[in-house]
């Protein structure tokens, strides 16, 4: 009862702070490019999963956290975004209010995988969509928010990976050449890649036990001149915001509904659980899940991993302007209305326990990370007075508690 479960976790101060940080640098980027926030539900049916990511795919075959309620529904805990975005953008029908959905979303995610450095069961995701255009330009500008909300948040050794999978022309030719490939290697595939050759041969590429080996050998997609020229614009659009990408011809992403571009942010930094951020282009999976015929691009990063990361690149600087002390007896009201009136006028303000001795106050404020100690005593509340001490430096000078909010504000 008194310990969580393996895989969920307490997120305390400071990394707490790096959280939020970044949430905040992520809705700043979002806003500048017009991307409104979309709250989705934490519980969906469990058929939405299995229809829009794929039956084959390690998320609804091993990953789901998929239970019966009390009214016989078959529910899951959403595994990903993207398939609730769609399902909301279908059931209210934005569309008809416009037929360009630019939307993001912050929330947890649940995934029943094996725990490890910066990977959770319980998890944070950071994701965005943009729904509607069919332009490369969205892909472009979708990765380019990517960029900057890593960039803007401390992390900047990271590498961008692009592939296209190609269209439901061109895509045919490439499954049955791969198809016939795997086939003829068949004994060297894992059991799970053996057992869903035919159904999706694609997964095999992404298995982490059989890819590494198939990605040199493996036949490589041929894209159509549509494909072609949406990737070559892609890719265009990309070396005119000064991003440098690689393209991988070998990366499928683990999910079923993507077509067209696909790509990944990595980082050394995680070990072999490089990739910090990944999405791609998904236009049929509205129409897959009985919605309008309408083209998306979108992504999603794994925050814990990337705060992992930046907790290490970045300090944050303490958020306590100042901690009140009170000397005790006649002091302790006037303190505390000094306390008040501080957080009042937007200042962050600690201090209250006045029932601890002056020399237990002076400890806990050097500890607290405020940069001064506001001291009230007897002979401060006869003359309206308070002791304002740095202490950083040790000085110290009286000034009146009627204007150490605004000497505050500007020190």
């Amino acid at each position: 009862m008194t310990e969580s479960i393996r895989g969920f976790r307490d997120i305390f101060p400071p990394e707490s702070s790096h959280f939020a940080r970044l949430e905040a640098i992520a809705r700043g980027v979002f806003a500048c490019h017009a991307f409104g926030e979309l709250r989705i539900p934490t519980v969906e049916r469990h058929e939405l999963f299995v229809k829009s990511t794929g039956e084959t795919t390690d998320v609804v075959e091993k990953e789901m956290y998929a239970f019966e309620d009390a009214g016989g529904r078959r529910l899951a805990l959403r595994p990903e975004g993207t398939p609730g975005v769609a399902r909301a953008c279908i059931q209210h029908n934005l569309f008809a209010v416009n037929p360009r959905q630019k939307l993001f979303y912050i929330g947890s995610m649940y995934r029943a995988e094996r725990p490890q450095k910066g990977r959770y069961r319980e998890f944070e995701q950071i994701g965005a969509e943009y729904i509607g255009n069919a332009s490369p330009s969205a892909d472009a500008e979708t990765i380019i928010m990517l960029e900057q909300i890593l960039r803007k948040a401390g992390l900047d050794k990271f590498s961008v990976e692009l592939n296209s999978l190609g269209c439901a022309q061109c895509r045919p030719a490439y499954r049955a050449a791969l198809l016939a490939y795997l086939h003829a290697h068949e004994t060297d595939l894992c059991d799970n890649c053996r057992a869903r050759i035919d159904k999706n041969p694609l997964r095999a590429l992404d298995c982490k036990l059989d890819g590494p080996k198939l990605s040199e050998t493996a036949p490589k997609q041929e894209l159509c001149a549509a494909c072609s020229e949406h990737f070559d614009g892609v890719l265009a659009y990309l070396r005119d915001a000064g991003i440098e990408c690689a393209v991988n011809r070998g990366m499928v992403r683990g999910l079923d509904y993507y077509t067209r571009t696909v790509f990944e942010f990595k980082t050394a930094a995680l070990g072999s659980q490089d990739a910090i951020a990944g999405g791609g282009r998904y236009d049929n999976l509205l129409q897959s899940m009985g919605g309008p015929d309408v083209p998306a691009v979108g992504w999603a990063m794994g925050v814990d991993r990337a705060v992992s990361i930046i907790s290490e690149l970045v300090r944050l600087e303490p958020g306590l302007a100042v901690y009140v002390i009170s000397m005790g007896g006649p002091a302790d009201r006037p303190a505390f209305k000094l306390l008040t009136g501080l957080r009042a006028a937007g200042l962050s303000a600690d201090g209250g326990d006045f029932s601890r001795s002056f020399k237990s106050q002076l400890r806990a404020a050097g500890k607290s990370g405020a940069k001064f100690a506001a001291i009230i005593g007897e002979n401060e509340v006869a003359r309206g007075v308070c002791t304002l001490k740095n202490l950083e430096t040790g000085e110290q000078r009286q000034v009146r508690q009627d204007e150490i909010a605004g000497i505050l504000q500007t020190a």
